[in-house]
């Protein structure tokens, strides 16, 4: 798909999202979007997109684009943030009872997520495909799924493939944040980032290891070097920032993606106090289809805190020497049955 169909399904989807998404104004309430000094719409501020809807729309909810009642969305709140309460007491085991795919180590303090759903009720974040599902895989992207997860497996079973730091994964090497994207996402914490402007240039500020985005806004074209959030170029349609990115290096923050990805993200302001953000992501090396989800930003009064990531920095020489010395521990343990 080329790039101008995709930022022309972008366009549609957009105008579905803020109808579906923008709070209603009460009679005869207005509101403008501010203006910088140079007249671009004035997005800046810091930015909160915490939010326990999912990405995808669980199985069990079926076709049900929308939670059909208040109290249909408190009651999914009222389980969701009971799955996942690291803090959770299982008197018959006798211990705490962590999720399926929770992070032992961490109790429930340590986490910030969202525990509300968007404000529309609706189940997924995910939009297109309308089933609110992920597309299906190709081929080749249902392999390299199925080789993450056996490393994944390996890793649990304390069998970690670490035959060089490359090896690891980019979050683990302070390089890529969870959900801080591009494109972000919510998750576990830090789902905060800060939105700067200038005439030339827009700047994202992740909070989640501190990555700073750098835009051009100049109509300069690509460039060629891949980088490990890609070569992002933006420019405003009407009062949408829409930013266009290529060239990854590796994978992105997204589970499963490749660096064929190209993103099409969209800001738009709403209301004083929400940043409409959406997304479509094209990996023709892993999904089918192009596909799309939104997410409805909070205006936060909080700063941005420095993410200070560096164990997997720190502890990399720890995890390929721990490796180094398994290896030859198996070797001598074999030679010793040999003999």
């Amino acid at each position: 798909m080329n790039h101008r169909l995709l930022t022309s399904i972008g366009g549609v989807s957009a105008v579905v999202a803020a109808a579906l998404l923008t709070p209603a104004l009460a009679a005869g309430e207005t509101w403008t979007v501010p203006r910088t000094a140079d007249g671009q719409p004035d997005l800046q501020g810091v930015w909160d997109y915490r939010t326990i809807t999912p990405m995808e729309r669980p199985a069990a909810l079926g076709t049900k684009a929308f939670f059909a009642s208040d109290e249909e969305a408190a009651a999914f709140e009222r389980e969701e943030n009971q799955r996942q309460n690291r803090d959770l007491i299982d008197p018959e085991a006798g211990g705490l009872m962590y999720p399926p795919g929770g992070v032992v180590p961490y109790n429930k303090f340590w986490y910030d997520r969202g525990d509300k759903v968007v404000g529309t009720k609706r189940t997924s974040l995910i939009v297109d495909p309308p089933n609110g599902r992920l597309p299906e895989m190709t081929p080749e992207g249902k392999k390299r799924a199925e080789a993450r997860a056996a490393e994944q497996r390996a890793t649990q079973l304390g069998h970690p493939h670490a035959d060089s730091w490359e090896d690891r994964p980019l979050q683990e090497r302070c390089l890529m944040g969870l959900n801080a994207g591009p494109p972000m996402h919510p998750g576990a914490y830090n789902n905060n980032f800060q939105l700067f402007q200038t005439p030339q240039y827009v700047v994202i500020l992740n909070e989640m290891v501190h990555d700073a985005r750098i835009i051009p806004l100049d109509g300069r074209p690509h460039g060629q070097i891949r980088q490990w959030k890609g070569d992002s170029r933006g420019h405003f349609e009407g009062d949408t920032l829409v930013v266009d990115t290529i060239n990854f290096k590796r994978e992105t923050s997204l589970p499963n993606s490749s660096a064929n990805t190209h993103l099409v993200e969209r800001f738009t302001r709403t209301d004083a106090n929400t940043l409409l953000y959406e997304f479509t992501v094209e990996d023709p090396t892993m999904w089918t289809r192009p596909w799309t989800a939104v997410i409805p930003m909070r205006k936060s009064d909080d700063p941005i805190y420095e993410y200070a990531c560096h164990e997997g920095n720190y502890a990399m020489a720890s995890i390929l020497a721990g490796a180094r010395a398994a290896e030859k521990a198996a070797q001598e343990a074999a030679k010793k049955a040999a003999n």
